[in-house]
């Protein structure tokens, strides 16, 4: 039977090389500079994982409790969509650690119900049901080595221009609106704050810029839609009042 501390050792080098170990434990350094940023990049990817698995549930939540996705653009989704998953797929077929991208797995299966929500409670089940058959065949030929590293890397490539529009697609649905409508502020919060903190574990763990850029015109515009949601926050809640009301 492993020993308490052959145990943590071993939990440790999961996220750590076994020099920073050494200094950290064995030396007792914990101001070893190089060992300090990727034990804060490390910590940083597993509290964006960690926050991921749950980012998208307040939004669910709020579509369910509404019976509707008013406010959400779908086409939006489906472009978020577009940027997670070859996202998720460059980073595989680049080994990357699963912490510098595990977040992508969870966000798209949220972002995949949320869609699924919206064209249920749209009365468009058929869409729904279309979209996950293929979604699934998609992410089967880009996770399953069948496509190659540089069609993979092209496809990251356009991520940025991607996430672009998809978050002006809602930014102007937005506006068009005069409200947010179901749109959840502490999803995009979230999403935000994750999006920031992933500028700085991207550029530490995989050096990536085309990846880093993705990520500083994520924040950028995700940034703009939370000020929106305090922008119309009054409005906004105003509506659905009003809208409950009639219903």
């Amino acid at each position: 039977m492993a020993s308490l501390e052959e145990l943590f050792s071993s939990l440790v080098l999961v996220f750590l090389p076994q020099h920073c170990y050494d200094e950290f434990f064995i030396n007792f350094n914990f101001f070893n500079e190089t060992c300090l940023k990727i034990a804060l990049t490390k910590g940083l990817g597993i509290g964006i994982i960690a926050g991921s698995a749950m980012v998208k549930i307040p939004q669910m939540l709020k579509i369910m409790k509404a019976r509707s996705g008013e406010g959400i653009s779908v086409p939006g989704n489906l472009l978020e969509m577009f940027a997670i998953s070859s996202s998720w797929s460059y980073a595989v077929a680049r080994s990357f650690p699963f912490t510098a991208w595990g977040e992508a797995l969870f966000l798209a299966i949220q972002t995949s119900i949320i869609i699924v929500l919206c064209l249920v409670y749209a009365k468009k089940s058929s869409y729904a049901v279309v979209y996950l058959v293929i979604y699934t065949g998609v992410m089967y030929v880009l996770l399953s080595g069948l496509t190659p590293v540089n069609v993979l890397a092209t496809l990251q490539a356009c991520n940025m221009p991607v996430m672009i529009v998809s978050r002006m697609i809602q930014i102007v649905t937005n506006i068009r609106n005069g409200h947010t409508g179901q749109l959840s502020a502490i999803t995009m919060v979230l999403i935000f704050l994750g999006s920031v903190a992933r500028i700085f574990t991207s550029i530490q763990e995989t050096g990536d810029m085309v990846l880093v850029c993705v990520f500083i015109s994520s924040s950028t515009f995700s940034g703009l839609i939370v000020l929106q949601m305090f922008w119309y926050w009054n409005v906004t809640n105003e509506y659905l009042k009003q809208k409950a009301k009639v219903e």
